[in-house]
């Protein structure tokens, strides 16, 4: 397990399956109990590196368009909503300059 939040965060298991379930990569092993269980494959080893984690080289913890929806979202709850059309807007222009993103 790689998220670092993860409670099972470092612990290694073996794999007995990977799918895709709605679009999710889904992990399948089986715990200390020998029971059943899966987590998103994003949180585990088998993911492939996120591009952006590979590029920012822990040098940024947040991706621009993850910040701007907080933005977008904190203006919703104070009830400040110009500034969420605003941040929408600034969101797709960094998109079309990262296009990967």
């Amino acid at each position: 397990m790689t998220h670092r939040f993860h409670p099972l965060h470092g612990r290694e298991f073996e794999v007995i399956e990977v799918t895709v379930v709605q679009g999710v990569g889904r992990v399948y092993y089986t715990d200390d109990d020998g029971t059943l269980r899966s987590i998103r494959q994003a949180w585990t080893s088998v993911a492939a590196t996120d591009p952006f984690v590979r590029v920012a080289a822990d040098r940024s913890a947040f991706r621009v368009l993850d910040l701007l929806a907080l933005v977008a979202l904190l203006d919703v709850l104070v009830g400040d909503d110009s500034t969420e059309r605003e941040a929408v807007d600034r969101a797709s222009t960094v998109k079309e300059i990262l296009p990967h993103v």
